[in-house]
């Protein structure tokens, strides 16, 4: 499984631009295969800084992910809303057995 964290600061008076055009990049990527989840999650303490948290079940399913249309329509829309590059990591995990 890899697990990837996208951190985002988006400019203040662009917040509400930015969670338009990020909505139906959401919603079509959960709907890809091999997609786990997909969910964007807001920071409570620091102004206009959110993180994607993606869990996906390989490698080719995120390198697919990085071909569709929701994806590369998004990226090519998204640097107008940013006030500092996005800070992408990713993490290669095993769940652990209970």
């Amino acid at each position: 499984m890899f697990i990837i964290h996208a951190g985002f600061q988006v400019k203040t008076d662009k917040e509400n631009d930015f969670l338009t055009e990020i909505r139906p990049l959401i919603q079509a990527s959960r709907a890809e295969e091999g997609n786990i989840s997909y969910d964007l999650l807001k920071d409570t303490e620091k102004e206009g800084s959110y993180t994607m948290v993606e869990l996906w079940e390989d490698m080719d399913a995120v390198k697919l992910h990085n071909q569709t249309v929701h994806f590369t329509s998004f990226t090519a829309k998204a640097p107008q809303y940013f006030s500092a590059p996005p800070q992408v990591n990713v993490f290669k995990s095993e769940p652990i057995e209970k």
